[in-house]
């Protein structure tokens, strides 16, 4: 259960961080103004979001192995071993939340108000330094809550995996009820688990929520006679 439980965390970060990767430069090709990079994410995005994930990790796997088009082999780093199928699982999962990371990112970009953004070029900045210094900094508010969201269904979309043979959670769990027939007990232990995930990540989700929209809260504090008179009163003074 824990190499499994393990193997679930990484697959969903480094899926969730490639993908993010993905969708940002994806994004960036999306507004620009070049029209065959435009049609190629555009085509990238429609084919991502239209087909089954399921059917993605099947055909990344198995049907380009087929077609002698791409294999994936097992890499040997020493003490860690990164098996083809753990690969293979890593590019689906990627390239499948690049396209929706996109989207959303494509919106947070286009919630900065435009002006700032020609403000900045008639200064003379480039279009990197616009990205990095205004634009990216501001949309991150925008961004973080649905990125959020993406990592909590990547932790269960991680699942899907299981069907080329990494033995994540879920198929650790297949095994063990297999050997032991106690398919209840053990299933609802990985429901547990994947509960418990989904739930630290909430928590943690909010924490960097309020990070970023900390600049955005003002904590407005009772004065003396809101605090002990009631806020009628204290407004009824005020006005008198």
């Amino acid at each position: 259960y824990l190499h499994g439980l393990m193997l679930t965390i990484v697959l969903s970060v480094v899926s969730q961080t490639l993908g993010t990767m993905i969708g940002l430069f994806a994004a960036l090709g999306r507004i620009s103004n070049i029209r065959p990079v435009i049609s190629i994410v555009r085509l990238y995005v429609w084919v991502m979001r239209g087909v089954p994930l399921l059917v993605q990790i099947i055909f990344i796997y198995t049907g380009l192995a087929a077609a002698n088009i791409l294999r994936f082999h097992d890499i040997n780093l020493g003490p860690l071993v990164i098996p083809g199928n753990v690969q293979a699982g890593i590019v689906a999962l990627s390239l499948n939340e690049g396209a929706y990371m996109a989207e959303i990112i494509r919106a947070g970009i286009a919630s900065v108000d435009r002006g700032q953004t020609e403000a900045a070029r008639s200064l003379g900045m480039t279009y990197p330094l616009l990205m990095r210094r205004i634009v990216l900094p501001q949309a991150a508010r925008f961004i973080i809550p649905p990125l959020g969201n993406e990592f909590n269904s990547m932790l269960k979309n991680s699942t899907l995996v299981s069907v080329i043979g990494v033995q994540e959670l879920l198929l650790t769990t297949e095994t063990l009820t297999s050997a032991t027939f106690r398919v209840f007990e053990l299933y609802s232990v990985v429901a547990l688990y994947y509960l418990t995930l989904t739930t630290l990540w909430g928590f943690a989700q909010a924490y960097i929520e309020r990070q970023f929209n900390r600049s955005q809260v003002r904590e407005v504090r009772p004065d003396f006679t809101s605090r002990f008179f009631g806020s009628r009163f204290a407004k009824a003074f005020q006005r008198s």
